[in-house]
């Protein structure tokens, strides 16, 4: 048994300090463990809500499809403003998590998907941000895609879809093109699936 199974954490002060699209809270709080002296933090915690993502992997051509889009924090930081990344978006009320990632490939990529495969769920940056993120994997053919996808318009989403190869996909993540973490977490998630089908 790990000393931090035994420990603590009072929470002092929960408070807003900023809310909009997402919610910036002030947390400050006691924190207790074994072998050592009772401390205070305070930290900020962004709240946001879940999320799915998922990896759509046409199986006749051996091709992933994936979207391009503006996000402007990569901008900031001295990034490209448009990444290569997964379908994916928030989990609304009433929505499972699958449900959810089923909604967001039709909306963004034209596949209607009957089934989904889950991967992992998984804090992105567990240190600040509260959402949980719900990946997927999803085997499609052609006869799947019923619409253009592109994003919706009402939500100001302005999507590229890209087709690529499984093999080019993982090259880019290797070269450094592909840098959204739930991009490269599903896709090495799907080559570690595919390499321990093959030794069976």
């Amino acid at each position: 048994m790990s000393i931090f199974d035994k420990a603590r954490i009072a929470i002092l002060e929960d408070k807003t300090l900023w809310k909009g699209w997402s919610h910036l809270r002030g947390i400050t709080f006691d924190f207790f463990r074994e072998g050592r002296a009772p401390h205070r933090l305070s930290w900020e915690v962004f709240e946001r809500r879940h999320a799915s993502a998922i990896l759509l992997l046409n199986t006749e051509r051996d091709t992933v499809t994936l979207v391009r889009q503006l996000r402007i924090a990569a901008h900031v930081s001295g990034d490209h403003a448009y990444l290569l990344e997964v379908p994916a978006g928030f989990i609304d009320d009433g929505e499972t998590a699958l449900q959810a990632a089923l909604r967001e490939a039709l909306e963004e990529t034209g596949f209607k998907i009957a089934k989904a495969t889950p991967a992992f769920a998984a804090y992105m940056s567990p240190g600040s941000v509260t959402e949980k993120l719900h990946g997927f994997y999803a085997e499609v053919s052609d006869a799947d895609r019923i619409s253009d996808g592109g994003g919706l318009e009402d939500e100001q989403e302005d999507l590229e879809v890209i087709e690529l190869t499984f093999t080019e996909a993982l090259e880019m993540v290797e070269a450094g093109e592909i840098v959204d973490a739930k991009t490269i977490m599903l896709l090495q998630w799907a080559a570690l699936r595919r390499s321990g089908a093959e030794r069976l």
